[in-house]
């Protein structure tokens, strides 16, 4: 009788500490009074995105006649598949600088922080029709984020340094991006790194809540770093589903039966 009301709690334990549960793998909660606070964050987080420090620039000058603008251009080694590249948006780009400037060739230095690129683009066009050009010269100032650039590791589908070319990444799209978070992965803590002028500082974000969406690290930043901690789970090795579960557990008391036996006989 003893045995059997060991293995019966030792069973029952085992399934309700060993399963990984579908309130651990929803991301943002299913309630209602969830779903309404999820339509009013998205509705608050449709704002333009403002330009903060370590971002990318792309800046294209154009005009009636390209060779007005050569001089405003970078240099692409007569390259332009090279200058749209990774590689050359890095050597090509305008970075915004710890003061939140960047350094446009004759232009000279312009501060851009809390700027949308819109925004930039029009106060780039006033300056080249006050010192340079004529409204007859048809200037046209393109600005765009070169490029998102963030590294996810941890419990995901694919680790790694990933670039999107878009305005604003948030953290989902970033964790698509590396695979999504794994069946093991802590969707409830989920830490951002993220570089400041001081250095480093760790955040964190429960993504099975939809108060994610009000979190100032919904939005990913340049060189953020997003890190997927394992579930206790894993460290158990008992399984994540109820299947495993059992055959974790039927295989634990058949070894723990077949010694108790064994030392019977002896």
């Amino acid at each position: 009788m003893k045995l059997k009301a060991s293995i019966s709690i030792l069973l029952l334990l085992c399934f309700l500490s060993s399963c990984v549960t579908n309130k651990e793998l929803t991301y943002f909660g299913d309630k209602e009074k969830d779903k309404e606070l999820i339509q009013q964050s998205i509705k608050v987080n449709q704002k333009p995105y403002k330009l903060q420090i370590g971002d990318l620039l792309s800046i294209n000058i154009k005009s009636s006649d390209p060779k007005l603008t050569e001089m405003f251009q970078p240099s692409t080694n007569d390259n332009a598949n090279a200058a749209q590249s990774e590689q050359g948006l890095y050597y090509n780009g305008f970075t915004v600088d710890m003061h939140g400037n960047i350094k446009i060739p004759l232009i000279g230095e312009l501060n851009v922080l809390g700027y949308t690129t819109d925004e930039i683009s029009k106060i780039v066009r006033e300056k080249l029709l006050d010192e340079y050009f004529t409204e007859e010269a048809n200037i046209f100032v393109v600005i765009k984020l070169a490029g998102l650039r963030f590294t996810v590791t941890g419990e995901v589908g694919s680790t790694g340094i990933y670039t999107l070319y878009q305005d604003r990444v948030n953290i989902i799209e970033a964790l698509a991006s590396g695979g999504d978070i794994s069946t093991l992965g802590n969707r409830k803590d989920v830490l951002v790194i993220r570089q400041y002028p001081q250095g480093q500082k760790i955040h964190h974000i429960d993504l099975t809540s939809a108060e994610a969406f009000n979190s100032p690290y919904y939005y990913i930043k340049p060189n953020d770093m997003i890190y997927v901690k394992p579930l206790k789970q894993k460290s158990l090795g008992t399984g994540t589903t109820l299947v495993q579960s059992i055959t974790t557990v039927v295989t634990v008391l058949s070894l723990v039966t077949s010694i108790i036996i064994l030392s019977r006989n002896l």
